[in-house]
């Protein structure tokens, strides 16, 4: 769910407005940041199964970055670190909030693979990604309420409004493509580099595009 993800960054970015949506996007992608990071350390691990091509599904092994307790643990400590560099508790619950809710929409869409804190603990997940077109009305209502209430903020230029507007909509179509029709990753190395850089390049490209807004 990236493109819901980057929309509940931006919605929660509103938590703090004098703060670069960037931190609250990067928030809400966090859990996966630490996923592609632990899978190249071979602390975590995807695998990509057989039938990718009817599913679009990887298999994931993913406790650390992914199981319930971990995410609480991943949101507070986010959540606290923001809270101190800037002293602003508005922008530490958002900035908790925002990477708590990955694990939320992670579990409404995934099978039940999501673990409570071990490899062997009980796995939560409700699989919606099988009936997969309410899945994506899901995830495109999400980013586009979430760009909504964060361009309800009215101050960033027409060609910045109009810059996050085309990533917002690049990010849908992207994710629309990969859950249908893209081929799968030649390796589990090739996809955990290839995401990583995504994240990290869509977290830039916010800042970059939220760097002119007015902190009033």
């Amino acid at each position: 769910m990236f493109a819901g993800h980057v929309g509940a960054g931006l919605a929660l970015a509103r938590g703090d407005r004098r703060l670069n949506a960037a931190w609250f996007v990067a928030a809400a992608l966090l859990l996966d940041i630490v996923l592609w990071a632990l899978v190249l350390q071979g602390w975590e691990s995807v695998v990509i199964p057989a039938d990718f091509a009817n599913r679009h599904q990887p298999d994931f092994v993913f406790p650390f970055s992914h199981g319930l307790v971990a995410s609480v643990v991943w949101s507070l400590a986010f959540g606290t670190v923001l809270f101190v560099a800037t002293r602003s508790a508005p922008a530490g619950a958002a900035a908790g909030i925002a990477v708590f809710s990955h694990w939320i929409f992670d579990a409404i869409v995934h099978r039940a693979e999501l673990p409570l804190l071990g490899e062997r603990s009980a796995r939560f997940g409700f699989g919606l990604w099988d009936a997969l077109p309410w899945a994506l009305v899901l995830e495109s209502a999400i980013v586009l309420v979430g760009t909504w209430i964060f361009l309800s903020d009215l101050g960033l230029s027409p060609r910045r409004r109009a810059s996050l507007q085309l990533l917002v909509a690049f990010l849908l179509v992207s994710t629309i493509v990969g859950m249908t029709i893209a081929p799968p990753p030649p390796s589990p190395t090739a996809m955990a580099v290839s995401s990583l850089i995504t994240l990290l390049l869509v977290c830039g490209l916010i800042a970059w595009i939220d760097a002119k807004r007015s902190r009033a």
